[in-house]
């Protein structure tokens, strides 16, 4: 007998949409959370007295405006605080430049303007054909169904469609790195440095690595609707809360401090999960949003699948190399080159590729960047009710740090963050004069506080290897997991990281067809 028809283990937020979706369609469904709140990796948290910081993820880009209308999220209490940010490249010297939609402004040359439109207008034209793929499941290349043959001869059409060149321009790119891509189009050592950033934020790359122009692309998948960054009002937990309230609206259960310690799987069949304190639940299917690996080899354990599986799971590549620096501020620093007006838009710290390229890499040998890139967000700036009056914070990603320095981060993380803020100096020379508290959180930190195998956002490394049909190892890129009864919906799975929802909705989609065809 079952407890309900489905189980979605983890409220992040593609476990939430699936979640959602399924209750929409009638199915009786329980998400359990082993937290006190939902979100996953989109939430805040406190670093001092009053000073809300966004714990992980801190920016709004490809969460899109069809699924907020679908899941009805405005509804439910999601408001931005600012939308179509700027993102603006820091300079020592106060010679800044500004992205937006398309456009660059800033002291730079007219050919590279019209190389960045011109770089924008091809993206935006390939981002418009993958974010088509990334609204289904992919299709298989060999034994696939009829929907597969037609989605294939729909991407070769498509492809055609885009015109000679273009379509040469993108086949010839591809694969490429993404330094070779922008030391032919640009002069602009910032501008170049900016895009590099873009393009390897999240990963365990540098501007050099193979990939990298295919990375950029999935990083910046947004342009495909004209949209650029937008800030969640109340911090990004406000995007967990939205989520949440719309899927009890659909009649979802939601059960916090419910940690799975395993999947009950008596047979060949996974009927249920056994919880942390010992309950078991039964359900009809089982749905993890959490990180792939975690699944497999914690919670369903490798000896219960094929060899074949077993040997897939142990190959995925999850090696984090991005960190959080969050700071608590007395008032607003001044950074060189930009007016208290700016101070709210999105900062990139990112002078020139070969610095991306030098910050990468301490990373290969277990080490960190004391020069790093960061993605800086001070978010009080636009919504000054996550700080004390007249106060402020300040939350950056930082890239690349290792995971397990050695002699580990008892060792280290002082210095670390000492570094940090140097870095951040150059460019705010007043900042150390301002903060009131300050941590960093390393890969380690959240892969502990965020339950996710090597601390990777994405769940899984994005490369044209772990992508489609190969994400995350091809017998489970279907959302199906390979194994009767489990399924996948987190951002290990099509079309990747990002907070997008997109896994969440392709996997309710897959779970009701194949009821359907049962």
């Amino acid at each position: 007998m079952t407890d309900v028809d489905v189980l979605v283990i983890g409220a992040g937020h593609n476990g939430l949409v699936c979640a959602t979706q399924l209750a929409s369609a009638g199915r009786s469904v329980m998400v359990l959370e082993a937290g006190e709140q939902p979100g996953g990796m989109a939430v805040n948290r406190e670093i001092a007295p009053g000073f809300q910081v966004p714990g992980c993820a801190q920016w709004l880009t490809q969460f899109s405006p069809q699924l907020i209308r679908e899941l009805k999220l405005e509804q439910h209490g999601l408001e931005l605080a600012a939308t179509d940010l700027t993102s603006i490249g820091l300079s020592a010297d106060g010679n800044t430049i500004s992205l937006k939609q398309g456009e660059v402004s800033g002291e730079i040359s007219d050919a590279d303007r019209a190389a960045f439109a011109e770089l924008y207008r091809l993206l935006s034209k390939v981002n418009r054909l993958l974010l088509r793929l990334s609204k289904r499941p992919p299709p298989y290349l060999v034994e696939g169904k009829l929907r597969d043959k037609l989605a294939l001869a729909d991407l070769g059409l498509r492809l055609r469609l885009m015109g000679s060149d273009d379509m040469s321009e993108l086949l010839r790119q591809a694969l490429n790195n993404v330094y070779d891509l922008l030391q032919e189009r640009f002069e602009s050592p910032l501008l170049k440095g900016m895009l590099s950033l873009e393009a390897v934020q999240g990963t365990h790359f540098g501007p050099r690595s193979p990939n990298t122009v295919f990375t950029l692309l999935q990083r910046k998948l947004q342009w495909a609707w004209g949209g650029e960054v937008s800030q969640v009002r109340g911090g990004m937990a406000g995007l967990g809360t939205a989520l949440a309230n719309a899927a009890q609206a659909a009649g979802v259960t939601l059960r916090y401090g419910a940690e799975v310690q395993s999947l009950i799987m008596p047979g060949d069949c996974v009927e249920g999960v056994q919880l942390a304190d010992g309950t078991e639940l039964r359900a009809g299917c089982v749905v993890s949003s959490v990180d792939p690996v975690t699944t497999f080899e914690s919670l369903l354990g490798l000896a219960k699948v094929e060899t074949d599986t077993a040997r897939r799971v142990s190959q995925i590549r999850i090696k984090s190399g991005t960190a959080k620096l969050h700071l608590a501020l007395s008032g607003l620093p001044n950074f060189t080159g930009l007016d208290a007006s700016q101070l709210g838009q999105r900062l990139l710290i990112a002078p020139d590729p070969n610095y991306v390229e030098r910050a990468f890499n301490p990373v290969k040998y277990g080490e960190y960047a004391s020069l790093p890139t960061m993605d800086i967000s001070i978010p009080s700036v636009n919504d000054p009710s996550l700080a004390p009056d007249g106060q402020h914070v300040l939350s950056a990603i930082v890239q690349h740090v290792s995971h397990s320095p050695a002699g580990g981060w008892s060792t280290q993380r002082e210095r670390a963050l000492s570094d940090w803020i140097d870095c951040l100096a150059q460019y705010a020379p007043d900042i150390r004069e301002h903060i009131v508290a300050a941590e960093i959180l390393t890969p380690a930190d959240l892969e502990q506080q965020y339950r996710v195998q090597g601390g990777h956002w994405d769940h899984v490394e994005i490369s044209l290897d772990q992508v489609l049909m190969m994400r995350p190892f091809p017998a489970a890129a279907r959302y199906d997991a390979s194994v009767p009864g489990l399924y996948l919906c987190g951002a290990g799975s099509h079309p990747g990281g990002n907070l997008s929802g997109l896994p969440g909705r392709n996997a309710a989609d897959t779970i009701l067809k194949m009821e359907k065809q049962s």
